[in-house]
Formats: structure tokens, C-alpha cells, sequence
């Protein structure tokens, strides 16, 4: 009681907020969605030093399915930002999913013995960073929220997409479908999930000095919650 009163007090005189809480929740997910990528040996575009493909991690089924949903909160609400890597490696984008809040910056080194691209036409972020060779990297400022796809001009089997989130709340479920938003504000907010084959989920969330109530999200939609947006 004596922590809370003392949170309070500096609340009051702005130097701290009354309280925060986590949002906890789950993505269940019960079938594929990800379709497994077909790639071209290394033979058939690489001249050169020949690059093993590394391995699609789509094959790991629904571990892979839940570990790729994006969950972030909507809202005008503080962000900040940070430096983030995408690396390529293997002929591959290491990490394929990334998510940053606005305003943070991408690296993206070419781990590879041979020349790499990286170049995206998403309308929160267009660019290209032209060919580059192993060991040589650029960077690029993500200053709006959206969706981002990044791909490579000299091998079309590499694509990875960038979430940019609103503000710093923003995380990705684990392997067992488990999230967790900490320190949020008191408020009500919107919860978004968002996956690559499943598209956007939205749900209401209010954060009190008691907590938060739990999220589940069921990706795609229940028959139950489908029937109920009909």
C-alpha cells in the first residue's frame, strides 16, 4: 500500500506514471498457414562461391506459425525507437520477421560470400540499397508504422517483411503461442495480432491499477467469433 501511495504522490506531482501493468495473452493456432517456400538450387543464379540454402524453418509446422504473429498495441502513444539487424546469411534474411516500433533503424549486413540486395516497394517504406558484396552493410530509417517487405533483386526465393509498430509496445508470441506487453499505461487500448497468411485480429484491452484481463487471440477466426462479425 505504501509503494502505491508513494507511485501516486509522484504521479501527481508528473514524475511518474500512477501505475503500469503487463498484457498477457495467447495466439492459438491449430493448422499451417505458411506455405513451404520452392527454391532454386545455388547453381541456377549464383555465380561463383556456391552459399548452402539454409533450411525453411516453415517445415517446424505450428511452432514456426505461432513464433510469426506480431502483437502491438495502436495508439499514439510513446515510442522508442531502436536499432535493429536483418542479416543475410545463407541466402536467406535472418530474422524473416522483424518487428521495431517507428522511427528505428535497420541494418543489413551481407554475411554472405557473395553480392546481396535488399530492396522494398511497401508504401510505408520504398527503397533500394543496390548490390552489395559480403561483409558491406546499409541501413535504413523506418519512421512510419505499417507493413514492410523486403526482398533481394539477385535471389527471389529471399523475402522477410518488417513490422513497424506504432509505439514500443510491441513484442512476438514464442514458439507456444505466449506474448507479454510490460509496463503498459492505464487506458484502454486496441490489441492487434497481425500474421503474414492470416492478416489482422483486433481486440479491446483496459489496463487499471488491477491489471489487465488475459488476450487470447484464435488465428484464423473461430466458426463462433467468425459467425459473430457476420
Amino acid at each position: 500500500m505504501r509503494q502505491k501511495a508513494a507511485l501516486l504522490t509522484l504521479a501527481l506531482l508528473g514524475l511518474a506514471p500512477a501505475y503500469s501493468a503487463d498484457i498477457q495473452g495467447t495466439v492459438i493456432i491449430e493448422r499451417r498457414l505458411t506455405k513451404a517456400k520452392v527454391t532454386a538450387a545455388a547453381g541456377g543464379y549464383s555465380r561463383g562461391v556456391a552459399v548452402e540454402l539454409q533450411a525453411d524453418s516453415a517445415a517446424d509446422g505450428l511452432d514456426f506459425e505461432r513464433s510469426h504473429v506480431v502483437i502491438y498495441l495502436e495508439g499514439a502513444l510513446a515510442s522508442k525507437p531502436i536499432t535493429a539487424t536483418l542479416e543475410q546469411k545463407g541466402r536467406q534474411f535472418l530474422p524473416d520477421l522483424l518487428v521495431i516500433p517507428a522511427g528505428s533503424t535497420v541494418s543489413f549486413p551481407n554475411l554472405d560470400p557473395i553480392f546481396h540486395n535488399v530492396f522494398s516497394l511497401s508504401k510505408p517504406k520504398e527503397f533500394d540499397l543496390g548490390n552489395y558484396p559480403k561483409d558491406h552493410t546499409r541501413t535504413v530509417v523506418f519512421s512510419k508504422s505499417g507493413i514492410v517487405f523486403v526482398n533481394c533483386h539477385l535471389h527471389s526465393n529471399m523475402g522477410a517483411v518488417i513490422v513497424i509498430a506504432p509505439n514500443q509496445w510491441n513484442t512476438k508470441s514464442d514458439a507456444a503461442g505466449h506474448f507479454r506487453l510490460c509496463d503498459v499505461p492505464p487506458g484502454n487500448y486496441t490489441i492487434v495480432a497481425w500474421h503474414k497468411s492470416a492478416g489482422f485480429f483486433r481486440k479491446p484491452v483496459t489496463v487499471s491499477d488491477a491489471g489487465s484481463t488475459p488476450v487470447s487471440f484464435f488465428i484464423p477466426l473461430a466458426a463462433e467469433e467468425r459467425a459473430a462479425l457476420k
